[in-house]
């Protein structure tokens, strides 16, 4: 047994979910490790689409560029209904606040190897063929028995331990944190693979009684992710092409020919979320916390989500700078979250796939005939896609989330996300830290009372000026904690308020 070894955090599984909270928790300075039993990461394609709002929260940390490059923007879904073909828009409205208006589709791979390359390239490696075998809390840390490839066993002590093992997470079973939900009856199919006669730049949905078949745009490995239902009856076992091909044949009037897979394999889904999201010093994100079916693409982004809220509150309590207190912010903010995706992926996903007769209709009569009529509704049609790019969560209700005196009517609210309009505020925010806006002629801020404020803090506290082209009318000032999200905002100059919230969740250093 190796000498034991101190830490801030220990985060354990290096998906899209750990990646990203590394890549935070290098951001502001905490001492950390990541570990991961697999020898590589994963290399089936997995997750394959990643929502507006997560390119946004990963921007800061340098690969959402690199990202977006690899990847295949969509901006609309081709539904083949019953009778006729409907041209469905993705984000088209209600998306005029971000740089990234458009669903990415590429794969968990892509993914995984740009948060990886940009890790490697700070100086953090993912220690790969390390599994953790014990979690033994102590009063100040946990002791955390771990063993590599090989069979060398070491003992770390982290103050915090973050589980981002996935749905059969390790580190959840260890903090005795329960799992609860229900399994699917259904079995589906995945391919990454070629297909000829598919009209590119589009993602594809096929709704018939039989049941529902998708195509989305990859471009790697593969052109195409294809996604079905395995027919009731159907021969359990390797998933074969020409299974996949006689499910095309079957539900598509189109002559579609499937060739070239890269990978094939068949899986069931699960709805299943975890009891706490904290027990004590450790913490479960991502699958560790919940799973559920991929309808909507929210998985992977709910993960890397939760996250970005939890890396920066680990980094400045572990630093002194925040009380351990913010650290209870994590669950009543993600847990709702998670819950919300929980219940929503479970009804779309019973519309899809049900026998029952009514849905069955449902999802071939009525959907038909109501699409084109849903589709010419601005308001509606903007607020659903400004909740599936995952835009319009917030933590209003936060305890961290405090609305000032005389905040104005109009613009976004203590505990909303910033929009990203005008002048691209999410590059004035990008630095580590939270950031003070004041809005309105600046001449109306006295330097000495900012300075005062922020003394014993400043460097954590960023201050920008913004003149009258800030997203709120009049005079106002707000702070934006280090997720993007509005802290605290009131109206007016008056900075009481501000000193406050500060004094309570970043108290200065003397």
């Amino acid at each position: 047994m190796a000498a034991n070894e101190s830490l801030d955090v220990l985060v354990v599984g290096a998906g899209p979910t750990g990646l990203a909270l590394a890549a935070q928790l290098h951001a502001y300075g905490a001492r950390f490790r990541i570990v991961d039993r697999h020898l590589d990461r994963a290399r089936e394609s997995r997750a394959l689409a990643i929502q507006p709002r997560t390119l946004e929260a990963l921007a800061p940390y340098g690969v959402t560029d690199e990202l977006v490059a690899r990847g295949n923007p969509a901006v609309h879904v081709r539904m083949h209904l019953p009778g006729r073909t409907v041209r469905m828009p993705l984000f088209d409205i209600g998306v005029g606040d971000t740089l990234y208006p458009f669903l990415l589709f590429l794969s968990q791979t892509e993914t995984e190897s740009v948060l990886g390359s940009r890790l490697a390239e700070a100086g953090t490696t993912v220690e790969r063929g390390t599994e953790l075998l014990e979690l033994t809390p102590e009063a100040a840390y946990t002791v955390c028995r771990l063993r590599h490839q090989g069979g060398r066993e070491e003992s770390v002590h982290a103050r915090y331990v973050v589980g981002c093992d996935g749905a059969h997470s390790t580190v959840r079973e260890q903090a005795g944190i329960g799992f609860e939900g229900h399994a699917y009856p259904q079995t589906f199919l995945l391919a990454d693979l070629e297909v000829d006669g598919l009209e590119r730049g589009a993602a594809h949905a096929y709704m018939t009684e039989a049941g529902m078949l998708f195509f989305f745009p990859l471009g790697s490995p593969a052109s195409w992710r294809m996604l079905a239902m395995r027919p009731p009856g159907g021969t359990e076992g390797p998933v074969e092409i020409w299974q996949l091909q006689a499910i095309v044949d079957r539900y598509v009037s189109d002559p579609l020919r499937l060739r070239d897979p890269v990978w094939m394999t068949d899986f069931r889904l699960y709805n299943r979320g975890a009891k706490s999201y904290r027990s004590g010093r450790v913490f479960l994100a991502g699958d560790a916390a919940h799973i559920h079916s991929p309808a909507g693409a929210q998985g992977m982004n709910t993960g890397i989500q939760d996250a970005l809220n939890l890396g920066w509150k680990l980094a400045l309590v572990c630093q002194d700078s925040a009380p351990a207190a913010l650290l209870d912010t994590y669950e009543s903010e993600r847990a709702p979250v998670g819950r919300n995706v929980l219940r929503f992926t479970d009804r779309a996903f019973t519309i899809a796939t049900s026998r029952n007769p009514l849905l069955r209709m449902a999802r071939t009569q009525v959907a038909p005939r109501l699409a084109p009529l849903v589709l010419r509704l601005p308001a509606l049609r903007g607020a659903a896609f400004r909740t599936l790019s995952q835009l319009a969560i917030h933590y209003r209700r936060s305890p961290a989330t405090t609305e000032g005196s005389h905040p104005p009517r109009r613009g976004p609210r203590a505990g909303d996300r910033l929009p990203d309009t005008p002048g691209k505020l999410h590059a004035l925010i990008a630095a580590p830290g939270y950031h003070l806006l004041l809005c309105g002629p600046g001449e109306d801020w006295d330097t000495g009372l900012i300075a005062a404020a922020i003394r014993g803090r400043d460097h954590l506290v960023h201050v920008h000026t913004l003149g009258t082209g800030g997203p709120w009318r009049g005079v106002t000032h707000c702070l934006v904690r280090p997720d993007g999200y509005l802290a605290y905002r009131a109206g007016g100059t008056d900075l009481t308020g501000l000193v406050r919230y500060l004094d309570r969740w970043l108290p200065r250093r003397t």
